[in-house]
């Protein structure tokens, strides 16, 4: 199998090098990807970059590329929930984007690009057995709904806005749906997972600094092991 691990950001990657040794690198578009071999599975790791613009170019070059069985994308989010908090996991359902208003040019809801689906799903075969391991391994995970924009969320107003639109959302980071639109286009299965680092409140830039590793750490280990475990 071809399995991609896409990251955000370089703080995040860091940790998949402490369960894999590079062999080759190569360029995709701007993106440089490490390439493993686990497993008789070769796998690409990437940036994307931050926000939807560097999500999905970087995803894109890669896929036009490289046929790729499965994406699994890790990172961090901020909660948009009470009862979702720093270090929980989530195993993504679907995604939109909370920053696109187009229900004046047609016959769209909230979050919905024209001529794309309301909501990204991520429904596959791959993400359920992704979601397999996870209870196997005494995982605590949410599943639901995450949303993507270009903002970091760092007050309550800016979540009250969301939350109204999207009362349901989990969490809201800045890639996820972005992947997912390409990933659809490439018939492509992803896997997303997000871990929470802040509380997307006035403290999020605090708290964004001193978790995104701990969570990022949490994450990378959980993929890695499932990939190593992969046939």
């Amino acid at each position: 199998m071809k399995i991609a691990i896409i990251v955000p950001m370089a703080e995040e990657a860091e940790f998949y090098r402490d369960h894999f040794h590079t062999e080759t690198k190569e360029m995709f578009g701007s993106t440089e990807f490490e390439h493993f071999s686990v497993n008789g599975n070769d796998v690409y790791l990437g940036l994307s970059g931050i926000g939807k613009v560097n999500a999905a170019m970087n995803l894109t070059s890669l896929l036009t590329k490289e046929k790729i069985d499965v994406i699994f994308m890790t990172g961090s989010a901020g909660s948009l929930q009470d009862d979702v908090h720093r270090k929980d996991v989530i195993l993504v359902n679907d995604f939109a984007y909370h920053d696109a208003h187009c229900v004046s040019a047609g016959e769209y809801v909230e979050g919905q690009i024209p001529r794309e689906p309301a909501t990204f799903k991520l429904n596959s075969p791959e993400r359920e057995a992704f979601k397999k391991y996870l209870g196997e391994e005494d995982v605590d995970f949410k599943e639901g709904l995450v949303v993507t924009g270009d903002t970091f969320v760092q007050s309550e107003e800016q979540k009250e806005l969301i939350k109204k639109n999207f009362p349901e959302a989990l969490g809201v980071e800045m890639e996820g749906a972005a992947f997912a639109q390409v990933a659809r286009h490439f018939k492509t299965p992803l896997v997303a997972m997000r871990a929470i680092s802040d509380n997307g409140d006035a403290n999020a830039d605090n708290d964004f600094d001193k978790f995104v590793k701990e969570v990022g750490a949490k994450a990378a280990k959980l993929i890695s092991d499932y990939v190593e475990k992969m046939n």
